[in-house]
């Protein structure tokens, strides 16, 4: 009885905080990844890069501990589930995606690095906002929803979540130039360059590598 109590206290106690470097085993490769996850404001946050996938930061959207067990992820539909060791360096389970699932195994190598998101200067009120988008030509679409919201101190914070794919969520840089507006993405290598017409919607072109797509994007 005494040794199962100690092994439950222990489970209590793991903090899954720090920097976290492994691999994901996949029939056609072995994948390396590495995760940041801190405590703010009385929550976890965290991030995950994948160099293979030229990912790099990506929030996670999902941090869930109990006791020794942590689930995580940047899309609600592709989790990873894991056990931490008792001694807190290591954790081992499997990701999940669709009907398909492989092992991972994380080992914790420090402190965690997690940057803050990346600032914007202040936009102006017709910018402001929330913003739907339709990216593709119609016949298949991805919709995102773009948020781009001021701050006190001068500065703003912009964010596009893709709402057919987990709620995966992208921090991005706006910039305005007259009618033109960018948007960059540093977490996925990707550009957006738009038009603000007289209908209020920024009419454009999202880029990611050698692939072209048109998005538009409307007021919520």
């Amino acid at each position: 009885m005494t040794s199962l109590l100690l092994a439950l206290s222990v489970a209590a106690l793991v903090n899954p905080s720090g920097h976290w470097e492994g691999t994901l085993e996949t029939p056609q490769a072995s994948v390396a990844f590495q995760v940041d996850i801190v405590q703010q404001d009385g929550a976890l946050a965290g991030a995950i890069t994948i160099p293979q996938q030229r990912l790099t930061a990506l929030p996670l959207t999902k941090i869930v501990v109990d006791g020794a067990s942590i689930t995580f992820g940047a899309r609600s539909d592709q989790l990873l589930a894991a056990t931490i060791d008792p001694d807190g360096k290591t954790m081992a389970g499997t990701f999940t995606m669709d009907a398909f699932s492989f092992p991972f195994t994380l080992t914790r190598t420090g402190d965690a690095a997690l940057a803050p998101p990346p600032l914007s200067a202040a936009v102006a009120k017709e910018l402001e906002g929330t913003w739907h988008g339709a990216l593709g030509d119609g016949a298949q679409e991805i919709h995102v929803l773009l948020t781009m919201n001021n701050r006190p101190d001068g500065s703003a914070v912009a964010t596009i979540v893709n709402l057919d794919e987990g709620g995966l969520r992208l921090p991005v840089v706006v910039s305005r130039s007259g009618s033109t507006v960018t948007i960059a993405s540093h977490v996925v290598e990707s550009s957006f360059t738009g038009e603000l017409t007289a209908k209020g919607e920024i009419v454009g072109t999202f880029r990611q590598g050698a692939e072209e797509i048109p998005l538009t994007f409307r007021r919520e």
